[in-house]
Order: structure tokens, then sequence, then C-alpha cells
């Protein structure tokens, strides 16, 4: 099976759905992230070249970045600076270990057959080429950072520099890496480059000018197909919360195509409890949500509670979320107060399904 997060901002999928992720890889499953609100409408990508500098006080702040934030000084995961510990070379141009070709094409159509299992239905693909050379006129995997990960030097070297939307972005692929999830990054500017300033607006209702993401979100997530889709709920009443929410209750209105792809969505969609905003008001029933959140799902389609057990991966879900630095201190205090957080709202969402520790989705279907 495929599944697809749709994520607000870098970290929602980890804070929100990391234990389920953690489950369904281990079951050998798909999963994509896709993150919506990655980029600072700078026009560059990744949010590279709107340098710290150029952000107030409260863009900064919304962020998750105060002025204290010291970005580390080396990324695990960039590879681009690495060679060989020692150049070996006989005379001969064949290195000593090398396997004959029969060998190598054993091995070979193995490497290729792991890395499609592997990177299926990711945004990018590359082969695993144990010969050293390009396949297929693509480029060298030995040659690009991080084996197949969209990392650039520059948007690395733009969070080395400051910059807080390629940082964030750093942080959210090397969760990916770590959660051996595809990432796809939707690179549109976040709420607070979108005019939304002060807390009253960014938790308010979405100005009338600014719409819902439907048509790229859409067509990534069908681009995909999945078989379930999960979108936040918005319970902390977030602008970019929302506006994901409302896409996926708008899928559900679609009527059932008959030609490829044409999916019914009542039944893949789903939505899950943002955290921490769950867990700061101890959410438990829909009725908590703000007034008119659902007022876009259709009179037939019904939501109910599944609890997924994530007992076995809560250690991991914790080990993922700290790959967000930045954002540890503003929303828990630290990495210590983080942990504690996330295990204590799996036990107190467990204990309301009688499972445990769990996270807590809302499944869509039509009677």
């Amino acid at each position: 099976m495929a599944h697809v997060f749709v994520a607000p901002h870098p970290d929602d999928a980890a804070l929100s759905c990391g234990g389920l992720i953690a489950s369904l890889r281990e079951l050998g499953q798909n999963v994509t992230i896709l993150t919506v609100y990655s980029g600072s409408g700078s026009g560059s990508g990744g949010g590279v070249g709107n340098g710290s500098g150029g952000l107030t006080s409260y863009q900064r702040e919304a962020l998750g970045f105060g002025t204290k934030t010291i970005w580390p000084a080396s990324e695990a995961f960039n590879r681009s600076a690495i060679a060989a510990d020692y150049p070996v070379d006989d005379g001969s141009g064949v290195a000593p270990w090398a396997a004959d070709d029969d060998r190598l094409e054993a091995t070979q159509a193995d490497a290729d057959a792991s890395a499609k299992r592997f990177w299926q239905r990711a945004s990018w693909y590359r082969r695993a080429s144990i010969r050293n050379r390009p396949l297929a006129g693509q480029l060298l995997v030995d040659e690009v950072s991080t084996q197949g990960a969209v990392y650039t030097d520059d948007v690395v070297d733009a969070a080395m520099a400051g910059d807080v939307v390629a940082s964030r972005r750093v942080e959210d692929e090397r969760y990916a890496m770590y959660a051996e999830a595809s990432i796809v990054f939707l690179d549109l500017p976040d709420a607070v480059f979108r005019g939304y300033e002060g807390d009253d607006q960014l938790l308010g209702e979405p100005r009338p000018d600014d719409g819902a993401p439907y048509e790229i979100l859409r067509r990534e997530i069908v681009r995909l197909e999945p078989q379930r889709v999960y979108f936040p709920l918005g319970g902390g009443n977030h602008v970019d919360h929302q506006l994901c929410r409302s896409v996926g209750l708008r899928l559900m209105t679609e009527p059932q195509r008959w030609v490829m792809p044409g999916p019914e969505w009542a039944g893949k969609v789903s939505f899950y409890e943002d955290f921490p905003y769950s867990w700061w008001n101890g959410f438990s029933s829909l009725d908590e949500l703000p007034a008119g959140a659902l007022d876009g799902l259709p009179a037939d389609v019904y939501l109910t509670p599944r609890f997924a057990d994530i007992g076995d991966q809560l250690e991991r879900k914790v080990r993922g979320v700290a790959f967000y630095e930045s954002q540890l201190d503003r929303l828990f205090g630290g990495e210590r107060k983080m942990a504690s957080a996330v295990r204590l709202e799996a036990a107190r969402v467990g204990a309301a399904g009688g499972v445990g520790r769990a996270e807590r989705y809302w499944d869509s279907y039509r009677p």
C-alpha cells in the first residue's frame, strides 16, 4: 500500500504521525510526505536567498527561530565534500576487490530491485549503480549529495548561513531519510510570507484572497496513487492547517471519475490530530473543533476515530521529532520536554482508545 501524509509545514508529519509512519515502513509500505508551505515566497525554490536578516521579528518567531538560534556547523547527510579515504590504483585500473562481470551483473540487478522498492512513488528516482558510472542518462549517484535526496549545496549553504526556511527544509529531509520515506516539497510560501501578521491573524480565518492549494495538492496526490491520504484536522486553527484540511474535505466532494485516475476519495481520506496543539488543548472530540471547521464535509460522508497503536514505535517517533532542532525550544522548551510530551500524549490518546499508546486518526467513510 502507498500512504501520503500532507504536512502544512516541515515537522508536522513527524510531530503528528511519526508513530504511524514508522509502523507503516516497518511493514514495508510506501510513505510519501507532501510538505506544502515550505517556501519563503522569494521565488527561489526552497527559500534560499531569504536570509534571516530580511525577516521581521514576528516572522522569525512564527517560524520557530529566536534571535539566538544557531545552526550546526555540519550536516550529517551532506556528502558533497566526502571523498574516498585513499586512492586505489595498482596500475591495472581495476580495484583489487573487483568481481568478475557475471558477479557484478547479478549484484547490479539486486541493487536496482532494492532501489526501486525503496524509492517507489517518490518524486525522484535514481538507479543504484554499483559500477560507479551513470546509467540511462542519469547523473552519477556518487556525484550527487545524499544519494537521491533533493539536497543541493546551495540549500545546505543557505541553512548554514542562517536562512530559516532552508534550515527547516534540511531538517525535514533529514527526518525523511531517517523515516525511510520519500518527500515532496511544494514550496508554497508560509503564511507569515503571505501577509498574516500576529497570532490573531495566523490563528484566525483565512483571508478571502488566500485560497486553499487545491489543484497543486490534488495533482501531486493523484500522481502518487495512494491507498490512503492523511490531512491535518486543524485543531490548532493555524491558517495553513485550515487550508490543507479544506483540500481534504473538497476532495471527497468529487464524483468518481470513470477514466484513470478516478479514485473514490471517501474511504481514502483521513485526518490526523495536529500535535502539539492536541496536547495543549487536550483534544478528544470533533465537537471541539472551531465552529464551521467541517462545513465542507459532504452530507453523506462521516468521520470515525481510529487508534493507531504506536507502542513499539514510540521511541522512534521521539527520535524523529528531535531532528527538528529549530522547533524544540519554541514548542516544548527543549528536547527532554519534547520527549516527555510525545510519550504523555501517546498514553492519553491510547487510554481513550484502549490500545496502550496511540495516535488518533479520523477516517472518512460513505455508508
